[in-house]
C-alpha cells in the first residue's frame, strides 16, 4: 500500500512539473517584474494592494498562456535541439491535445478581464498584446521567416512595461515610455547571444537565427553594435527625471554588457556568447533594480 502512495505521488509530482514547465515561468516571473517596475516608475499616484496583485496575475498569467502556446507549437521543432528536446510536449509528459489550446485561451482571456475590470482598457490591451506578440506574432508569423523574428518579437517584453504604466495612468510618461524602449532594444542582442551559441541547433530545427542567416562573426557584430545601442538608451531616463541610483545602476550594467559584448564579437564561440547572453539578464537585472530604487526613494 506504502509503495502504491509513494509511486503516486512521485506521478504526481512529476506530472505537476511537467504542467509548470511549460508555462514558462521564470521567464513570466520577469516580465511580470517589468510591469510591476512600470507601474513603479510612474510619475502620478501609485495603485492599492489590490491593483498591484491583479497587475502581477494578469502579466504572470497572460506571459504564461503565451509560454505554453509556443511550446505546443514548436513540440515538433523542439525535439531537434538539445535545449529543448526534454521539454514535457516534446517527451509525451504532456499529451500534445487541444483541450491545452483551451486552457492557454482561457488564461489569457482570464488575464485580460482581470486586467480590464481591475484596472483600465488600456493596461488590459497591452496584457493583451504581450502575449500575443509573442504567441502569434513572433512564434507563429515570424520565428521561421525572417532573422529580423527576435527583433520584433522583442514587442512582447515592452508591452508588459507599458501594461505597468498603463494602469496607474493611461497618458504614459517618459519614464516608462524609455524602459519599455530599453526592454524592446534589450531582446535582440540578448536572444542573438545565446543563437550564436546554439546555432547548429537552430540550423538543424531551420530556425532562421541571425547566426544561421548571417554567419557567427556578424551575429556577434550585430550582437556588439545592439548592445552598445541598448546601453545608451538605458541611460537616456537620467535626463528625464531618473536619479543617481538609477543613472549608476544601468551604467555599470551596461558597460558589463558592452564588455561581454565586445569579447564576443572578438573571439565567437559558445563560452564568450553564453558569457554575452548573461551579461545581458545582469544588465537588465540592474536597470529594472536601478528604477525601483530610484522611484522608491523618490516617494
Amino acid at each position: 500500500m506504502s509503495t502504491t502512495l509513494a509511486s503516486s505521488s512521485s506521478e504526481a509530482g512529476r506530472l505537476a512539473r511537467a504542467v509548470l514547465g511549460i508555462f514558462k515561468l521564470r521567464i513570466g516571473v520577469m516580465i511580470m517584474i517589468t510591469a510591476l517596475v512600470g507601474a513603479l516608475v510612474a510619475p502620478t499616484a501609485s495603485l492599492g494592494v489590490g491593483q498591484w496583485l491583479v497587475l502581477a496575475a494578469s502579466v504572470l498569467a497572460a506571459s504564461a498562456s503565451a509560454g505554453a502556446f509556443n511550446q505546443y507549437y514548436e513540440s515538433e521543432n523542439d525535439a531537434r535541439m538539445g535545449r529543448t528536446r526534454n521539454r514535457a510536449f516534446v517527451t509525451g509528459a504532456l499529451r500534445r491535445r487541444p483541450l491545452w489550446l483551451g486552457v492557454m485561451a482561457a488564461m489569457l482571456a482570464v488575464a485580460v478581464a482581470m486586467a480590464w475590470q481591475v484596472l483600465n482598457p488600456l493596461a488590459a490591451a497591452f496584457v493583451f498584446l504581450g502575449a500575443f506578440f509573442y504567441g502569434i506574432v513572433y512564434t507563429v508569423w515570424l520565428k521561421r521567416r525572417t532573422s529580423l523574428n527576435i527583433v520584433i518579437g522583442g514587442l512582447a517584453g515592452s508591452f508588459a512595461v507599458l501594461a505597468g504604466a498603463a494602469a496607474v495612468d493611461t497618458q504614459i510618461g517618459a519614464l516608462p515610455g524609455l524602459l519599455a524602449v530599453t526592454l524592446f532594444l534589450w531582446t535582440p542582442p540578448h536572444f542573438w547571444s545565446l543563437a550564436i551559441a546554439n546555432e547548429a541547433e537552430y540550423a538543424a530545427a531551420g530556425v532562421p537565427m541571425l547566426p544561421v542567416v548571417a554567419g557567427s562573426r556578424r551575429a556577434a557584430e550585430a550582437v556588439f553594435a545592439s548592445a552598445v545601442l541598448l546601453v545608451a538608451a538605458s541611460l537616456l531616463p537620467a535626463a528625464f527625471g531618473a536619479g543617481p541610483v538609477y543613472l549608476v545602476c544601468s551604467a555599470v550594467g551596461g558597460v558589463y554588457f558592452v564588455y561581454r559584448a565586445w569579447q564576443l564579437s572578438r573571439s565567437v564561440n559558445r563560452s564568450t556568447a553564453i558569457a554575452s547572453f548573461l551579461a545581458s539578464i545582469v544588465q537588465l537585472s540592474a536597470v529594472l533594480v536601478g528604477a525601483s530604487v530610484d522611484a522608491l526613494l523618490r516617494q
